[in-house]
């Protein structure tokens, strides 16, 4: 892979996860890195350990991106490589969903992503890589992840059409759809540990490979995109799941 040497590079939610572990892979490939994150602890933290930049940014909060903006701008003038990659999941079961609910998953995994693009845009270098976290839900109609699910169908489908709309400043966009991937977002669902671990279970052995993703393999598939080795590649997504899209029904 062609090096990200000289290369600004903006990772959301990119204090735990596979934002950390991409922030890490760029940063290891020689990018200039900037990740946020709504706690400013963990943001903060994280920034140490990788010894990168940290803001603090919620991206349901149209202001606080108008803020994060305008610091990265102060600071580093444009970014070459955005990754939007903060997200939650809640999950819920048809008939018990509610507006909160509703507001809070579509209001950060989709308005907030769409967003955080609309705003980077005019610093956003010509040539540039953006890159969405989706999620293999938007396909697999797996039970109590309709709101999580209908939120990254939409992100892929605005992907489509901005790849489209961006080719004539070479600003390229893609989305990733990663299976189960081992990251805190599950703990941070509410759900009982007994709960989780039952989950994850069942979760493991629909997975052909038989086993979850770790944050590292998604971070490599990010650094790909971001880099000069996928210039000809907008407007894609790509599965990263370890077979789980391709056989829905495997037990």
């Amino acid at each position: 892979m062609s090096t990200l040497n000289s290369k600004v590079a903006v990772v959301t939610g990119g204090n735990s996860g596979i934002g950390y572990a991409t922030a890490k892979e760029l940063k290891n490939l020689g990018a200039t890195v900037i990740i946020t994150g709504r706690n400013s602890e963990k943001v903060k933290n994280a920034a140490d350990e990788l010894k990168v930049k940290g803001l603090v940014a919620d991206v349901s909060d149209l202001e606080a991106i108008d803020n994060l903006i305008n610091q990265i701008k102060n600071e580093f003038e444009n970014v070459d490589i955005l990754f939007v990659n903060a997200g939650i999941f809640q999950p819920a079961p048809i008939g018990q969903i509610s507006e909160e609910m509703f507001d809070h998953q579509m209001g950060i995994n989709f308005k907030g992503a769409v967003f955080t693009i609309e705003k980077f845009l005019p610093i956003i270098n010509n040539g540039g890589s953006i890159i969405n976290l989706s999620s293999v839900n938007a396909y697999t109609g797996m039970p109590n992840t309709a709101i999580y699910a209908a939120s990254k169908a939409a992100l892929n489908s605005y992907t489509r059409t901005a790849a489209t709309e961006l080719a004539p400043r070479k600003i390229r966009i893609n989305a990733v759809n990663p299976g189960p991937v081992s990251t805190p977002i599950f703990s941070k669902t509410g759900m009982p540990e007994e709960q989780l671990n039952g989950f994850a279970e069942a979760m493991q052995n629909r997975v052909p490979l038989k086993r979850f993703g770790k944050p590292e393999d998604v971070s490599k598939l990010v650094a790909f995109l971001a880099s000069d080795d996928a210039s000809f590649i907008t407007g894609g997504e790509y599965n990263i799941d370890g077979g789980i899209n391709v056989n829905p029904l495997l037990a």
